[in-house]
């Protein structure tokens, strides 16, 4: 039992398509320990994803507590889709495995809605997405977020998704000048869609984004998806 509020330490985590992140952050949010990295084990079922977030949460010291962010939807710590991962995701209970490899307190939520929780303002209608394997989406309403919703698997165009169209292997198909103008159409579509006030850009393939943003779209680091975890202690 921690006496102290102020010295809980929560491990966050993101679990994505290539790669699992995990760094330890004080009670506001700051860090506490450098970000470390494995690679996403292959093929990427539940017990070797949760193998390697064990070995992350060991080389990171001490903490009290887990967030984790996961690429589909998430229901009572339950992960629903993992278009990315493994079928053996889909009922899988998530924050009960972890919790008891870890012996820890855990609180599981979609990756782009943790990432959003580390980089919205709180006001308005704020709108944010993940390029990276997939295309992560959350939306937030006066800093409330709109749970589920998996907007990279809707339609864009020609047919495809926007998943499909600005995904990872589509990036690496296509080059990214091709890519850049079709996320172009994606921001000017989110926004006719959306109304935001703001659209912020994260993922680990935000950093290829190379066009003149409009003034309410910011780029985000890819840090803000673990800084985001803090958000799910605020009770």
């Amino acid at each position: 039992m921690v006496e102290d509020n102020g010295s809980i330490r929560t491990l966050s985590v993101d679990i994505g398509g290539s790669g699992v992140k995990a760094m330890v952050l004080d009670i506001t949010g700051n860090p506490l320990t450098e970000r470390t990295r494995l690679d996403t084990p292959q093929p990427a079922k539940p017990e070797v994803v949760i193998n390697a977030i064990a070995v992350l949460a060991a080389a990171q010291g001490e903490f009290h507590r887990v967030s984790v962010g996961f690429p589909g939807v998430v229901r009572q710590g339950v992960t629903e889709t993992a278009v990315n991962l493994h079928p053996d995701w889909i009922g899988f209970d998530l924050e009960t495995a972890l919790s008891k490899c870890l012996n820890k307190p855990v609180r599981v939520i979609n990756d782009a809605d943790m990432q959003g929780f580390g980089a919205i303002a709180g006001k308005g209608v704020e709108l944010v997405v993940t390029l990276g394997t997939g295309f992560g989406s959350a939306l937030f309403i006066d800093g409330k977020l709109v749970p589920n919703m998996e907007m990279g698997h809707h339609q864009f165009r020609k047919g495809k998704t926007y998943e499909e169209q600005l995904g990872r292997a589509e990036l690496e198909k296509i080059g990214e000048k091709r890519w850049n103008r079709r996320l172009e159409k994606a921001i000017a579509s989110l926004q006719s869609l959306f109304n935001y006030d703001y659209l912020y850009i994260g993922g680990g393939e935000a950093v290829r984004v190379n066009m003149q943003l409009p003034l309410n779209v910011k780029l985000i680091p890819n840090i803000t998806g673990l800084l985001g975890g803090i958000a799910l202690w605020r009770d």
